[in-house]
């Protein structure tokens, strides 16, 4: 087990992909949906991840047999981070690297890197080591990073256009957007109390459209993209709301969680 970690609230921050605050150069953090922790970069400090939550620091597919017990581990020696295959099946990178179980052990650069465990589907484990980000800026190197501008999203806009994107959002090599046929049927069945239909669906993402269009976005509408129009506007949409870290691969884990209770009355 690591070693002076600090525990991590998903339900705070829902995602690294926004940064930690006050984290020391170095340290590592790790989350997933049921929690996480923040680790400092001593020498030899080490960091678990699997389904067993009795043997390792991070839980991950919790319910799914297809995922190991203890799945990886992260390593701190000569100053990085490095990510260890322990269980049966690959872990994929963010950056479509797999490692296998017989692998050599991979560095971690600074910043944020999504890991994805296959098991009866892919489970999403978000990494993050602090401190990369003052390097970007050569002529300003004591600065903070400024963050990309977030869009607001209502809670079922987020819900549409993460369900629209999971392609995106699961580093497809090759993305496209779900149609709104499959996105509404995907819809009606994670919350059949909800009542998606093809026509609500398309309501939101052109009310989003409209929204970050008139906000400077370009690409979002006809006359900026030239015919035929086909998905266009919609893969223009869906790449601001990933680039912007509007949308992040945890909303995948998100997704998966038990439906809310509709409200009484």
């Amino acid at each position: 087990m690591a070693v002076s970690t600090g525990r991590l609230d998903p339900h705070r921050g829902r995602s690294l992909r926004h940064g930690v605050a006050d984290a020391a150069p170095g340290t590592l953090s790790a989350l997933t949906v049921t929690g996480g922790i923040a680790v400092p970069p001593s020498p030899g400090s080490r960091v678990t991840f699997g389904r067993n939550r009795l043997e390792v620091d991070v839980c991950v597919g919790e319910e799914d047999v297809r995922i190991s017990r203890v799945h990886g581990l992260l390593v701190r020696e000569r100053g990085h981070w490095w990510l260890s295959n322990t269980g049966r099946s690959p872990i994929r990178l963010s950056d479509n690297v797999l490692l296998h179980r017989d692998s050599e052990p991979l560095p971690l650069a600074d910043g944020y890197t999504a890991l994805f465990l296959r098991g009866t589907r892919e489970h999403v484990l978000e990494l993050l080591v602090s401190g990369g980000e003052a390097g970007v800026a050569t002529r300003r190197p004591t600065q903070p990073t400024a963050p990309p501008k977030r869009w607001r999203l209502s809670p079922e806009e987020h819900l549409v256009l993460a369900v629209l994107g999971q392609r995106y959002l699961g580093y497809d090599p090759h993305p496209l957007p779900l149609s709104r046929q499959q996105a509404a049927a995907e819809l009606a069945e994670r919350r059949p109390h909800e009542n998606w239909t093809v026509k609500r669906v398309e309501h939101l993402v052109s009310r989003v459209r409209q929204r970050l269009s008139d906000a400077g976005v370009h690409g979002l509408r006809r006359e900026e993209v030239g015919e035929p129009v086909g998905l266009t506007l919609t893969v223009n949409l869906l790449r601001e709301l990933v680039l912007s870290t509007t949308l992040v691969p945890m909303d995948l884990e998100w997704l998966e969680l038990p439906e809310p209770p509709p409200s009484p009355g």
